[in-house]
């Protein structure tokens, strides 16, 4: 399956993508069907082939939520936005005590078994 996804091309510290056509599953390495376009993301500026971007869509190509959000907000989708989900990551103490009483009461268990068996 195709997927219009940013492929990565600018050095550490200063991002700019690619948008290309490529096989959903490839690495990001790997080479690409098509070039589509360009985005700069501490610019926000993004050149787009929507010509070609339409015709890939048309032809079953999935955008990423990312690329699909870019799209519609320079017009080369008409569709609405879609929500991007992140997880939270776990707070340092909060993981730590979670994990300490999850240690605490393993170690209670096997100290109530082991007194139950003599």
């Amino acid at each position: 399956m195709l997927a219009i996804k940013l492929q990565r091309i600018g050095k550490k510290h200063h991002p700019s993508y690619r948008l290309v056509v490529a096989e959903k599953r490839s690495k990001m390495a790997a080479p690409p069907v098509e070039d589509l376009g360009s985005y700069h993301p501490l610019t926000k500026v993004a050149a787009l082939n929507k010509e070609r971007v339409a015709h890939w869509v048309k032809m079953g190509a999935q955008p990423t939520l990312t690329v699909h959000n870019l799209l519609v907000a320079h017009g080369a989708l008409s569709l609405p936005k879609k929500t991007v989900k992140t997880r939270k990551k776990a707070k340092a103490g909060e993981g730590a005590a979670v994990g300490a009483a999850a240690a605490s009461a393993d170690k209670e268990k096997m100290a109530g078994t082991a007194a139950a068996a003599q």
